[in-house]
């Protein structure tokens, strides 16, 4: 495979797309494709680029009375022999292709066409392509932005092209993991009756678990399913010992409108007795749809948005206070399979709307 030695950012969205995937960035690896778009992004007129190792940030500075921000992220998860792209039944394929290097073929195109037109864009932008999001949050690029240049990301309205199949999802979810130990008394499995077993013991909160009814909430129309569920068991040391220990791990995903204290109360609430200990958790985003700007791009896309299931990086411009949406060409189902593929149209759809909004 030959890897592209430079981007068109005025051409086809789709074989830009296709040009992207053909640059490997598993997490960690984005150096060559941040130096790609960060020469592409250079030759464009009206822009101001800065670079923060392998993360990017494009500003326009125009006086325009709104900022309207880009974001995508360059990396993907481990390739799968899915490299490079092809095409097949009007779908593109290939490791990246929905999550989410089509989104930055379409924000890249917009942005070129936007800037290229007669009149130029209607609104200043900010453009953010980011390393590491797919691993560990610690290393995620928009984390080590918002903490040390809040300032680049300042704008009236925040669009993250994650894939969503065109579709506008407003806001996300927010997700907290707990793990719960379930105590025991250790004893040879030979004499059962001389110990408790603590995997046995889990039974009950297991059960709490399985009947819980989650909570349904509505915002700005968009309505929010929680979530809450064992997604990791762990007990016993041996084939001949009753386990004096058995750990429940927890994920809760909770509407945007409870705030990461209302939502770590909610989880110990259902597991008292026992005691939950917290190992991970992120607050969600509200949908945000009644700002002029988010209310202008739902109109220019004419379609109904609706609640993103899951937690992105909307969280980080929500905790800002800057609205955000989640939009792009993509399909989150498709997203880290060996099938992953984008339906070829919804790209070049995807980039009329976006540079509609960004020139109407």
């Amino acid at each position: 495979m030959t890897a592209p030695t430079a981007l068109d950012l005025a051409g086809d969205p789709v074989d830009l797309t296709a040009a992207l995937v053909d640059v490997p960035s598993v997490s960690g690896d984005e150096q060559q494709i941040a130096d790609l778009v960060e020469s592409a992004l250079r030759g464009l007129p009206g822009l101001d680029v800065t670079r923060d190792g392998d993360a990017l940030v494009a500003r326009t500075d125009l006086g325009r009375p709104k900022r309207v921000l880009l974001a995508g992220h360059l990396d993907t998860v481990p390739i799968a022999d899915t490299v490079p792209s092809a095409r097949a039944d009007g779908r593109l394929l290939g490791c990246g292709t929905s999550d989410m290097k089509s989104g930055v073929a379409v924000m890249l195109a917009a942005t070129s066409a936007a800037l290229r037109s007669a009149n130029g864009p209607a609104h200043d932008l900010t453009l953010v392509c980011y390393d590491q999001e797919e691993v560990e949050e610690v290393r995620n690029g928009l984390r080590r932005l918002a903490a040390s240049h809040p300032e680049w990301l300042e704008a009236h309205l925040a669009v993250l092209l994650e894939p969503t199949d065109g579709i506008i999802e407003a806001g996300c979810q927010g997700t907290c993991r707990a793990e719960v130990v379930v105590p025991g008394r250790r004893a040879h499995s030979a004499r059962s009756w001389l110990g408790e077993n603590a995997i046995h013991a889990a039974g009950p909160l297991l059960e709490r678990l399985r009947v819980y009814e989650p909570r349904e909430v509505t915002i700005d129309g968009c309505t929010y399913r929680e979530g809450l569920s064992a997604v990791k068991i762990a007990g016993g040391i041996a084939g001949n010992v009753v386990p004096d220990a058995c750990t429940v791990t927890i994920n809760f995903r909770f509407a945007p409108d409870r705030s990461e204290d209302e939502a770590h109360a909610h989880v110990r609430e259902v597991v008292a007795p026992f005691e939950a200990t917290f190992v991970d958790s992120a607050p969600g985003a509200m949908p945000g749809l009644s700002a002029p700007a988010a209310a202008e791009f739902v109109a220019t896309i004419g379609q109904e948005p609706r609640a993103k299931y899951g937690w992105t990086d909307v969280s980080r411009f929500a905790a800002l206070g800057i609205p955000a949406l989640n939009f792009g060409p993509g399909d989150p189902n498709l997203a880290h399979t060996r099938e992953e593929s984008v339906d070829i149209e919804r790209i070049r759809a995807a980039t009329e709307l976006l540079t509609q909004f960004l020139t109407a």
